[in-house]
């Protein structure tokens, strides 16, 4: 079978002959001129019914070892043909480890990422969280489809995986995807998280990654300004929505907690010590890790106002974290703050000494 500089071939060794006559089936591999391999194809044939690389007659046995062969074959061209589609150079020995090692289970890349996500969703609720589990499963799409569009494959080995695959990876996602420098960072990390698995499964030993850095975004300040946040509680909004929200966003401010973790907070969260201070004590729900907050002033009087106004005894009435963003953009622009306001900036705000909270705690009540 000759295709694209790969023939595949089968002889009999006949100097190890057993004694009923059976000689076992060698196969050998040629890619160009001047690369060979050869390979034991776990088989036998006797040589009165072989003939030109195939068994002979229509014997039972004789349709048996040629449809291995036939398996063998394809499965030599398709490995050449994915090997040969990520990088040059692919020779015989190359092609042979990799049908060996399929003979074997060996592992492809989006086998293996599917497998991952499949362990992945057994631990939701355990000690992983779904939102993570959905960027997972986005990025297994988005690698799909790259590999579609550039190889016309649906899966490959991952000993086929090199340091080309990754940059034109990259490439794909910028150009054609047209994805922001952050989102494509977010998607290699994935992929880097998913062959590392394989090295620590000893899958690979070979790092593609290695040697690869993302670009990374310019860095836009995150954390709020003493006087932005002084404007963000002193301006009228003049809309119930919108001091809703920002009571919220404040809240996070002076505690830290972020979207997720306010969701979860009810009245059982909250203990007060002998010294009179209320904490929050509660655990992270991405990481499960346990925390506690001494509550100011602040963030009391908020959950003064709203007690009682959240369903199932939730602390605080919460609305979706799209939703919160989008009044947020509102507040920004009534407050006259440039900067992109989104409710996870809270978390970034480092509380100033300097701020005069007594002058602020009247435009909370």
């Amino acid at each position: 079978m000759k295709q694209s500089g790969l023939k595949v071939s089968f002889y009999l060794k006949k100097s190890e002959m057993s004694d009923d006559g059976l000689c076992p089936v060698m196969g050998r591999i040629n890619v160009g001129r001047y690369s060979e391999a050869a390979f034991s194809a776990k088989l036998s044939a006797s040589p009165k019914v072989w003939m030109l690389g195939r068994a002979t007659g229509k014997s039972a046995a004789s349709r048996e070892i040629n449809r291995q062969l036939d398996e063998i074959r394809a499965s030599a061209l398709s490995v050449y043909q994915e090997l040969s589609a990520v990088r040059m150079g692919v020779t015989a020995d190359d092609v042979k480890c990799q049908i060996q090692g399929m003979a074997f289970g060996q592992e492809t890349l989006m086998g293996y990422f599917r497998t991952f996500i499949e362990n992945f969703a057994k631990r939701v609720g355990v000690n992983r969280v779904h939102g993570t589990l959905k960027s997972y499963n986005y990025t297994y799409k988005c690698l799909a489809t790259f590999m579609e569009t550039e190889y016309k494959l649906s899966d490959i080995p991952f000993t086929a995986i090199d340091r080309s695959f990754i940059d034109k990876y990259d490439i794909y996602l910028r150009t054609q995807r047209r994805l922001a420098t952050s989102t494509v960072g977010f998607h290699t990390t994935r992929l880097k998280m998913i062959v590392s698995e394989a090295i620590t499964d000893g899958i690979i030993t070979a790092d593609p990654f290695a040697g690869y850095e993302a670009e990374k975004p310019q860095r836009e300040q995150k954390f709020l300004t003493s006087e932005e946040l002084h404007r963000i509680m002193t301006t009228p909004l003049h809309d119930s929505r919108l001091y809703h929200v920002r009571d919220l966003f404040l809240f996070s401010c002076y505690t830290g907690i972020p979207y997720g973790d306010m969701c979860l907070l009810t009245e059982d969260h909250l203990e007060t010590a002998e010294d009179g201070t209320v904490w929050i004590r509660s655990s992270r729900k991405k990481t499960k890790v346990e925390y506690e907050i001494p509550l100011l002033e602040l963030p009391l009087r908020i959950i003064e106002k709203y007690r009682g106004m959240a369903p199932e005894g939730k602390l605080l009435p919460m609305y979706s974290n799209s939703t919160l963003n989008a009044y947020l953009k509102r507040i920004a622009k009534i407050c006259g703050i440039e900067r992109r306001l989104v409710y996870h900036v809270a978390r970034h705000y480092e509380l100033s000494l300097s701020l005069n909270l007594n002058s602020l705690q009247r435009f909370i009540s």
